[in-house]
C-alpha cells in the first residue's frame, strides 16, 4: 500500500485526499519510480474542478510532473537501472498516469535522468514549464534575436522559462503581469520591459516599445479582451500562440487587425510536442543543454510538503506565486 492523491467529486482544493491504495508494478514500456518531488500546474485545478481537456472517473489520481528515483522497470525497458535519479516530463494524461503519490509509473521515453546538479525539486519544476516555452517559442514561433516577443502571465513558471528562452535567442522579451507589484522581480529575471495590464493601456506601451516594426510573436496565456490590443500592436505576419484560458471573458475575434497585418492566431498545447517522438527528443535535448550552460532554471516559489497538497493547492489558486509550486515526499 502506498499513499496518492485522489478527488471523488469535483470542486475546490478540498476535495483532494490523500489515500493508500496498492499500486500495480510498471506496464511494459514503463518506469516506476519512487516520488521525491511534484511539480504542481494549473491543469490539475482544471481537472480537479471538473473543466479540464480529460474527463476522468471518479475517483481519480492527478499530476503531471514528478522527480525520484527509479523503483522498477516494465517488460522491454533497458535504458534505467533501479536507483537512477530522474524526472518526468507531462504524459498525454495524467489520468493515465497520475503523479500526485509516492509511486507513480511513466513512458519510458518520457522519463529523463536529470543532472547530478539539479535537487529533486528542481527537476519536479522544469519540464512543464521549458518544454512548453520551447514548442511555442522556438519550434512554432522560430523567434530570432531581431523579434519582439510578448510573454502575458509572465510570472508563472512557463512565462518565466519563455523569458529565458527569449533571452537565450537574444529576442527582446516584453513581460506582461497584472499589476507593478511583480514588476521589480520581472526585470530581475531578465525581462527587457514589463507592463501591468490592470495599470496602464496595453496597446500603447507595447507600440511605444517595439516602435513601427511591432510585435512579431505573442505567447499568451490569457484570452480574453486582451486579444484587442494585443493584435494591434503586432507586426505583419505576425504570430499569437494562445495555451491557455485565464481569463473568464469572452475572447473576441480581432478580425481587422488579424486581415490588415495576416496575422496567425494559432492554438497550442505541449501535448503536440510529447505526442511525436522526434519532436519530444529535440526537446528534451534542448533543456537538458539550457540546463548545463546555465541559461535554463526553473523557479520555485513555495515549496510544501505532501501532507499539504490542499494547502498547496490553495497558494496555487491565488496567483501570488512567482514560479513553479513544489510538494515534497
Amino acid at each position: 500500500m502506498v499513499r496518492v492523491v485522489r478527488f471523488h467529486q469535483h470542486g475546490g482544493p478540498e476535495v483532494l485526499r490523500i489515500e493508500n491504495i496498492d499500486v500495480p508494478p510498471p506496464a511494459p514500456g514503463e518506469v516506476q519510480i519512487r516520488v521525491r518531488a511534484l511539480g504542481l500546474n494549473r491543469a490539475e485545478v482544471l481537472l480537479r474542478s471538473g473543466s479540464y481537456i480529460e474527463t476522468p472517473t471518479l475517483p481519480s489520481g492527478l499530476g503531471l510532473e514528478a522527480a525520484g528515483i527509479v523503483e522498477a522497470v516494465g517488460a522491454g525497458v533497458d535504458s534505467f537501472a533501479l536507483g537512477d535519479a530522474v524526472s518526468v516530463v507531462p504524459p498525454l494524461s495524467m489520468v493515465r498516469w497520475p503523479a500526485y503519490g509516492e509511486l507513480a509509473s511513466f513512458p519510458a521515453e518520457l522519463v529523463v535522468q536529470h543532472p547530478r546538479s539539479l535537487s529533486f525539486e528542481a527537476a519536479a519544476a522544469i519540464w512543464m514549464p521549458t518544454v512548453t516555452a520551447y514548442g511555442a517559442l522556438i519550434e512554432i514561433a522560430t523567434l530570432r534575436r531581431e523579434d519582439f516577443v510578448v510573454i502575458t502571465a509572465a510570472s508563472s513558471s512557463v512565462g518565466l522559462a519563455a523569458i529565458q528562452i527569449a533571452n537565450q535567442t537574444g529576442a527582446t522579451a516584453i513581460a506582461v503581469t497584472r499589476t507593478s507589484r511583480k514588476k521589480r522581480a520581472l526585470l530581475g529575471f531578465g525581462a527587457a520591459h514589463v507592463i501591468a495590464s490592470a495599470e496602464e493601456n496595453l496597446e500603447v506601451r507595447l507600440k511605444e516599445i517595439a516602435g513601427p516594426t511591432g510585435v512579431r510573436v505573442v505567447f499568451d496565456a490569457v484570452g480574453g479582451p486582451i486579444f484587442e490590443p494585443l493584435t494591434a500592436a503586432m507586426s505583419t505576419g505576425g504570430i499569437l500562440i494562445e495555451y491557455g484560458g485565464l481569463s473568464s471573458e469572452p475572447t473576441p475575434f480581432p478580425l481587422f487587425n488579424v486581415l490588415s497585418k495576416r496575422l496567425t492566431l494559432r492554438g497550442y498545447l505541449m501535448h503536440e510536442i510529447v505526442g511525436d517522438p522526434a519532436r519530444l527528443e529535440a526537446a528534451k535535448a534542448f533543456v537538458l543543454a539550457g540546463l548545463k550552460s546555465g541559461s535554463l532554471q526553473p523557479v520555485i516559489a513555495k515549496t510544501f510538503s505532501f501532507d499539504q497538497i490542499v494547502e498547496a493547492h490553495r497558494f496555487l489558486e491565488s496567483n501570488e506565486q512567482f514560479g513553479k509550486i513544489v510538494v515534497t515526499l
